[in-house]
This record gives structure tokens, sequence and C-alpha cells, in this order.
């Protein structure tokens, strides 16, 4: 393990550009492509890329706000303490890894927009505590638990189609397939299971001996008040962000599904009462904004490939070509392969459904497949090879300001075990 994870640490170093010079390679990767296997003019592939460029731009400010507000939620005093005592618990980087693999996988579970967050600072804030650490296996290692995130509770494909979901009736009127069928079947419990196991073991075996003393320079948050003038005392008083707070309590408690827009009023919300004064939050603002400039930058290029894909034919074309290989026993196990692949395109679960569902739905109707199944097997492969897309990393490349070849090799590892005990699942059950 040692030796392969080397190698891959080696090529990553050598070959793999930076995030955002990735995207743009596979935007040209996809470009080129749809020249020679769609009929479209190069002028109106530009045009669909052109059309959906600014579409994610609502979702890359949920992304913003999540990024930020963590950030500034982990350096509230009371937070710190928190994290203090977690961290006092684990004596070595065996004991925080196991632990790390294991609470990223529960959080991811449980909600995938707050897992990665949280788990990416507990790493950040257990190799302070341990100091010699390899760094970019705790990050990957906080980012593993992402696997798992559309088999668990906010899983977006076994929602919608628990419900009167557009596409699932399009093919199969009048149908719902509820939780106990995806979320809760043996197949899925398996895979969870599985996966709990092996993703601690797998970390574990991809220790090396290349550690570094990590340094963390963090910015004061205390704000000294030199005047008595009535701006200074607004600033410096403790009112206006308790009267928020009970704002942002009530709208919580309002919202009728918990989703990203939630995560943000609980994490605004929280950082806005624990800092104390608008000064502390402004100051504790200022320290975190930088990490999201990924975000900003780089999601309207992935909107532009979600286009891309959608109006030329080519996530069509590729669906297809899977479907026409399939038969009963293997359609769920390449409906896998399949979303694994087209999740390098349109890194977004929802738009994924929305491209490729009709097509693989309508298979599983003409071989006699369970669409359950098949919505699950899409809902998988999504989340299989987010661990080497770089779409959901940015995210934790900011907050743990790294890049994207420190942690690629251990993500490849992870990408290969996680793949071969899914598709066995697929296969096999």
């Amino acid at each position: 393990m040692k030796r392969l994870i080397s190698f891959f640490t080696k090529v990553c170093e050598s070959y793999l550009p930076d995030a955002f010079v990735f995207c743009l390679l596979l935007t040209l990767i996809v470009f080129i492509s749809a020249i020679f296997l769609t009929p479209h003019s190069p002028v109106s592939l530009i045009e669909f890329w052109g059309k959906d460029f600014w579409g994610l731009n609502a979702f890359a400010m949920q992304m913003v706000f999540v990024l930020i507000t963590g950030h500034m939620l982990a350096t509230t005093p009371l937070v710190k303490k928190g994290l203090a005592l977690i961290c006092n618990q684990i004596k070595s980087e065996k004991e925080a890894l196991i632990f790390l693999s294991v609470f990223s996988t529960f959080c991811c579970w449980l909600n995938w927009g707050l897992g990665p967050i949280v788990s990416s600072i507990l790493a950040i804030e257990l190799a302070k505590k341990i100091g010699k650490v390899n760094f970019g296996l705790f990050i990957a290692t906080a980012y593993s638990g992402f696997l798992v995130w559309h088999g668990g509770l906010s899983g977006t494909i076994p929602l919608k189609i628990a419900g009167k979901d557009e596409i699932l009736t399009r093919i199969y009127p009048d149908l719902s397939i509820p939780l106990s069928s995806t979320l809760f079947s043996n197949y899925n419990l398996l895979i969870l299971v599985l996966l709990f196991i092996f993703l601690p073991v797998t970390v574990l075996m991809m220790r090396t001996d290349e550690k570094t003393v990590l340094t963390f320079s963090e910015t004061p948050l205390e704000v000294e008040v030199k005047t008595h003038t009535l701006r200074d005392e607004l600033s410096n008083s403790r009112w206006p962000n308790v009267i928020f707070f009970i704002f942002f309590v009530i709208v919580i408690l309002k919202l009728p599904t918990f989703d990203f827009s939630s995560i943000n009023f609980i994490f605004l919300s929280l950082s806005m009462l624990l800092h104390g004064t608008p000064a502390k939050f402004l100051k504790a603002l200022q320290s975190s904004i930088g990490s999201a400039s990924g975000i900003i930058i780089q999601f309207p290029f992935y909107a532009g490939i979600m286009g891309l894909m959608q109006y030329s034919g080519l996530v069509n074309l590729m669906s297809s070509f899977f479907v026409e290989i399939s038969t009963k026993e293997t359609l769920p196990f390449l409906t896998f392969l399949s979303a694994g692949l087209v999740n390098f395109f349109i890194p977004s679960g929802g738009g994924q459904w929305v491209v490729q569902g009709p097509v693989m739905l309508k298979a599983s109707q003409s071989l006699g497949v369970d669409p359950g199944k098949i919505s699950m097997a899409i809902a998988w492969g999504d989340a299989w090879t987010n661990m080497i897309q770089p779409f959901w990393t940015l995210p934790l490349l900011g907050l743990a300001k790294i890049q994207l070849k420190d942690i690629m090799g251990y993500c490849l590892v992870i990408t290969i075990v996680s793949g071969i005990i899914i598709t066995s699942v697929f296969f096999f059950i």
C-alpha cells in the first residue's frame, strides 16, 4: 500500500494540474468530444456552454456561505473549546484517522452539506493537536465520508422518487418508490456497513512516513474599543447579534425542509451569537472569506460543462452505450459505472438525475429491472467518483489551504477500494 500511495502521490504531484486548470481541461475535453460525436457545430456547442454558464450562481452562493460561515463558527471560542475537548481524547495519528473516518462517514450520511465542512474543520484541529502528520491524508479522510451521501438521509435521488418525481412518473406513471426500497433496502444498508468498516481500514493502510510539522497562523479576533462614539458602542455591543440570532431561530423553525439554506441559517446565526459583537463577527468574516475564491470562479465553468453535456446530447450517448450492452442481470452494475462516468462532467446529483435518469429508467422498464435499484445505482455512481472529481473538494481545499494534488493520491485509492465494494453489491445482490 505504501508503494501504491507513493506512486499515486508522485503522479499527482507531477502531472495533476490545479483544480481550476483541471476544470478548463475538462471543458475542452467535452467540447472536442461533442464536435466529433454530435451533429452540432462548434459555434452551437459554445452557445450551449454559455447558455448555462451562470446556472449555478445560486448554488455557488450557498456553497460560499456554508464555507465562510462554517469557518467563522469554527473560530468562535465555544466551538474551539469543544473541538479541543474532542482532540484531547485522541492521542495518536492512528486514533485520529479512525475517528475522523467514522465521524466523516456518519456526518455525511446524516447530511451531505454539513458532513464535509464539519469533518474538514475537525481534521484541521486534529492535525494541529498532533503536530506532525500527513496533512493531505487527514483532509482526504475528512472528505472520504462524502462517498455515502447519496445513500444517506439527504440523498437527492431517493428523496425525489419517494414523492411524485417528474422524471420517474414520466416512465412509470403514478409510481413512487418508498425509502424502504432505496435508502433502507438490504443492498443499500449492506453498502453502508461495508464502507463504515473498510474506509477506516483503507485510511490506516495509507499512512506513510512522509509527515510535516504544521503551522497555522490565525488572525486575532479581539477588537479593542479606542473611542466611546455611538458607532463604536454599536459595533462592540452584543445586542445586535442577539436580536438577529432570534430572527434566524424563528426563520429556521419555519423552514419546510432541511437543506443547504437551513445549514447556512444555522451556521450564520450561531456565528453571530458566539462571536458576540458585530465587530468580532466582521473580523472573523475577513479572515474566512479568502478560502471561498475557488468556488466563486470555478462553479460557473462547471455549470457550462453541464450545459454542454446536456444540450449537445453527449450524456444521452454515454448512457445509451451502457444500456445497449446491458442485460437484466448486469444493468444495475453498468448503470453504476455509467453514472460514475457522467458525474465527472455533471457533478450535481440533482442535475445528473435530470439528464441520465430517463435513459436508465427506460432501460429498467424494458428489461424488467427494479426501478428503485436502478435509481440507487445512479445515486451511488454519482457519489463514487466525487472522490476524484475536484468540484466538491473546493470547500475543503479552501479551508485547509492546500492544493488538489495533495489529496488526490489518497482519493484515488479510496475510489478503487469503494468501487470494488459497491460494484460487488450491485452485481451479486
